[in-house]
């Protein structure tokens, strides 16, 4: 595990594009260059939030990090979570990994909240890696997605960071 670099965008862009293109897990639908990555990037080292890469065989297994919940300046202790896997990574031991440093680094950061918002595709993977590291389901927003033909839930997840 170690802080996300410029040089990991290419491969973080190649991730996520199997996600967009693939999957219902994200709602997007056209994958971000890398140059969005880059941006990204910056962003969160700007505002002092954890972009974290995780390396597995000489090559990048995922990566995850914490973005502002909201705009609004009196969510600024509150923060959503990402992580993403490259295929084939799953099952490892990596996404839990990366969610235990990125729940230590956010309260390092003076977050208080993170938030967790996972596409319900069926598969209780997620939510139960979420749960093993102390977020609770706080919600459920139904049909809020559109995607491949099909509308997809959303669960929202909740860990707070006492001290914070």
């Amino acid at each position: 595990m170690r802080p996300a670099a410029p040089e990991d965008m290419a491969a973080i862009a190649e991730i996520y594009t199997y996600y967009v293109t693939d999957t219902v897990i994200t709602f997007e639908e056209t994958p971000p260059p890398p140059a969005y990555w880059q941006q990204r990037l910056r962003d969160l080292s700007d505002r002092g939030l954890p972009f974290l890469v995780a390396e597995a065989d000489g090559s990048l297994a995922g990566y995850a990090y914490a973005v502002p919940w909201r705009p609004k300046p009196a969510y600024r202790h509150t923060v959503e979570n990402t992580i993403y896997l490259a295929p084939g990574r799953t099952g490892q031991g990596i996404g839990g990994a990366l969610l235990a440093e990125l729940v230590d680094r956010c309260a390092k950061a003076d977050v208080r909240q993170i938030m967790a918002v996972i596409a319900d595709t069926g598969d209780g993977t997620s939510p139960a890696l979420h749960r093993r590291h102390g977020f609770t389901q706080v919600g459920r927003l139904t049909e809020v997605g559109f995607k491949h033909g099909r509308w997809v839930d959303t669960i929202l997840m909740q860990r707070t960071l006492r001290g914070a």
